[in-house]
């Protein structure tokens, strides 16, 4: 993909951390006319050495109020992009679109009462972003965050996740938010050990929650593996739980620009 010089700007890279060997998060300015939906995500663009520009989607991290902007990202072997991205340092230019994309949104559920995040690998960034506002607190009664790795190392972001109630003034207290790690290739205490899927399927990530999945609650958004999602959206539809689209509102709400 290429972008002409009216469709981005140029921002600083200001922080750049690792979670694992192959995962880590970045921090950079943010244009001040730059406007975005907790959810949505932006393109992103570097020069390489040979003049050449290369692009990819990335959910925004960060909350739409706050100052700076925040990605979360995976190392792809003998990726073009990520190859380039994890060599920057705080200082170096990085290219971010004017306009936002996605529709991961809380506007696609005009109602509900409990929201289900399932997320596996780096696409737990989009739900931090709205987890980070305040609307989601306000709006659902219940907040359950699913998230599928595959070590314990891989699970980013714990401790700001344990933190957010309290940071958000979360009006169900503690217990609004209930946090759900999976890790599929280790037996870590604390955690289950078994893939979405499987867990929605067999019921078992209900019985962790406490909570049902059913058409009249529960509101689901999927963003993560093209196949986790694929297979989560079947089972869901068996339920009764259908796609919210524009014009048809449903219960499920997914995102995959892979």
């Amino acid at each position: 993909m290429t972008a002409s010089e009216d469709k981005f700007t140029r921002q600083t890279l200001l922080e750049v951390w690792p979670w694992t060997d192959t995962l880590f998060s970045l921090r950079c300015t943010r244009p001040p006319e730059f406007r975005f939906r907790a959810g949505q995500f932006a393109r992103l663009g570097l020069c390489k050495a040979d003049g050449n520009s290369v692009w990819r989607a990335y959910s925004m991290v960060s909350a739409p109020a706050e100052e700076q902007l925040e990605f979360f990202s995976v190392v792809v072997p003998g990726g073009e992009f990520t190859s380039e991205l994890r060599r920057l340092k705080p200082g170096d230019t990085l290219f971010v679109e004017r306009q936002p994309y996605g529709f991961l949104t809380l506007e696609r559920f005009p109602d509900g009462r409990d929201l289900w995040l399932l997320a596996s690998g780096t696409g737990l960034g989009p739900f931090l972003s709205i987890l980070r506002d305040p609307e989601v607190w306000q709006r659902f009664e219940h907040i359950l965050l699913v998230h599928s790795v595959r070590t314990a190392g891989e699970l980013a972001y714990r401790e700001q996740i344990a933190g957010l109630p309290a940071r958000m003034q979360a009006p169900g207290g503690g217990e609004q938010l209930r946090y759900l790690p999976l890790v599929t290739r280790e037996t870590v205490p604390g955690t289950l050990h078994e893939r979405i899927t499987t867990l929605l399927d067999s019921g078992g990530l209900e019985r962790a929650a406490g909570l049902p999945i059913e058409p009249a609650h529960s509101r689901l958004m999927l963003c993560g593996n093209p196949q986790m999602i694929k297979d989560c959206r079947t089972l869901l539809k068996a339920r009764g739980l259908q796609l919210s689209l524009n014009r048809q509102p449903g219960q499920v709400a997914v995102e995959n620009y892979w």
